[in-house]
């Protein structure tokens, strides 16, 4: 009997083939990008009611293809006096954390409710926005970038 004919196996493996690199800070910082909606302007009668309840929506977009880990915490506030002159001190009611799962390129809705006390130009770009990726091990999620002041005007009718 003959024996088969051993055929030697040789693996190749391309020079260039690409190493999934790990995100660098910068696009780590840039997962989710977030804007406000809110009316420029508001009115109010404080004389019959003191306090001032303003509907706010948050939009998180997923700027990735991946499943990303988000959490928002609304309990940031400014802790520069200038800041606090300018725009003067609001609270947001209701849940203070959010913990939620974007899929790639999901685009999600959070409602909000800003409530005031006074008249006054006010900044509602204070919710901290931390994201990272599901799959990453990392202890801490990566503070993604802030917009602009959304300023809003309350008044009194």
């Amino acid at each position: 009997q003959e024996l088969p004919e051993t055929v030697l196996l040789k693996f190749f493996r391309p020079e260039n083939t690409p190493v999934p690199a790990r995100p660098t800070p910068e696009q780590l910082s840039n997962l989710i990008k977030t804007s406000l909606h809110y009316p420029e302007s508001f009115n109010h009668s404080f004389n019959q009611k003191s306090l001032c309840l303003v509907p706010v929506t948050l939009l998180l977009s997923n700027c990735s293809q991946a499943v990303v880990d988000v959490m928002i915490d609304l309990r940031h506030k400014p802790t520069s006096s200038e800041a606090l002159e300018i725009h003067g001190s609001f609270t947001w009611l209701g849940q203070t954390q959010y913990k939620l799962q974007l899929q790639g390129q999901e685009v999600y809705s959070l409602q909000l409710k800003a409530c005031f006390v006074h008249t006054g130009v006010y900044n509602l770009g204070t919710p901290r926005v931390f994201a990272k990726l599901v799959d990453q091990v990392t202890l801490f999620e990566t503070s993604q970038q802030n917009s602009m002041p959304a300023l809003i005007i309350i008044n009194n009718i």
